[in-house]
């Protein structure tokens, strides 16, 4: 039975395609690292690293369609010195292997999931399919060239490439930042976000996972480049009071002038953190959206309150 091969399996994105797919009807094979495991009874397979030198001919055997997730993302704490290699091992050079692989088993369909990053981080006017990308950090920047790799691989074999560049992904299962603020208000933490004025784009983890599976049949898809998001921009503070309501707590907010945000966040460390909560990056995607017929689904009220249900069962 022709199959999709999804890397990435065990992540929070991975584990909702998966799950999807087979919603769906779809057969979803899962590629995992080590001894991860998928739910019971779901087809998967092991990949100890993802780099070039990955053997991916079991996973690809009898594919039709790959999701690309693997990838290496931001460390809190980086302790390799030379961080653009090790993105690069990962991102550009490990995704280049597996579409080749891919091409030769024979695959029609790879979809990448790259980054909003590649377009930048974030100005007052939203990005477009059309801008020049400008990734400005070793994650950005390695995601953009396995990007470039992506298309002459396309370009040489006939195998079909979509490239979706999502924002923060936000649903039940989130991690990271997002899921430090929600602790934050539902603990009730004084948050000095009131002043800031800034506009932000958002995509809802099950708006993502109906992109993807869009992106994996339409014909109007191929060797195209999608921005994604819930077409819902927020700013911070409207955000946390959104969050507040789903959680049915207070949003306590302080109006702390944003330039001394930015001080406090350069003494701090945490500059490239604070300048996320600060600045605007919104997305406007609707072009390519369009000769697709999609759309968002799931309003960000709705994703703000399945994401808050499951934080209340789980933390």
């Amino acid at each position: 039975m022709a199959s999709t091969l999804v890397t990435g399996a065990s992540g929070f994105v991975g584990r909702a395609l998966v799950a999807e797919l087979l919603a769906r009807g779809i057969h979803a094979r899962g590629a995992v690292r080590g001894t991860v495991r998928l739910d019971p009874g779901v087809d998967q397979v092991v990949i100890e690293e993802v780099d070039s030198h990955t053997d991916w001919h079991e996973a690809l055997a009898g594919v039709e369609s790959v999701v690309h997730l693997a990838a290496r993302v931001h460390v809190m704490h980086e302790t390799i010195s030379d961080t653009m290699a090790a993105f690069r091992a990962v991102n550009t050079e490990g995704t280049l292997n597996l579409a080749r692989q891919a091409a030769k088993a024979g695959v029609c369909r790879f979809a990448f999931v790259s980054t909003i990053k590649v377009n930048g981080e974030g100005r007052n006017t939203p990005y477009t399919e059309s801008d020049l990308p400008s990734p400005q950090d070793p994650y950005a920047i390695s995601k953009w060239e396995a990007e470039q790799g992506l298309r002459d691989i396309a370009a040489r074999t006939g195998m079909e490439v979509v490239i979706l560049r999502p924002p923060l992904v936000y649903g039940p299962g989130v991690g990271g930042n997002f899921l430090r603020l929600m602790r934050a208000v539902d603990k009730g933490w004084p948050l000095p976000l009131g002043a800031v004025d800034n506009r932000r784009s958002l995509i809802y983890l099950g708006n993502l996972v109906d992109a993807m599976i869009v992106c994996l049949a339409h014909p109007g898809a191929a060797n195209g480049t999608f921005l994604l998001s819930d077409n819902e921009d927020v700013a911070t503070p409207e955000l946390v009071r959104r969050l507040a309501a789903a959680l049915h707590r207070p949003a306590r907010l302080i109006p702390v002038p944003p330039t001394l945000l930015r001080i406090a966040g350069i003494v701090s460390g945490k500059r490239q953190a604070v300048d996320r909560l600060l600045g605007s990056l919104t997305i406007d995607g609707g072009a390519n959206w369009s000769r697709l017929s999609w759309s968002p689904t799931i309003s960000m009220e709705t994703g703000l309150s399945e994401t808050a249900a499951w934080y209340r069962i789980n933390n």
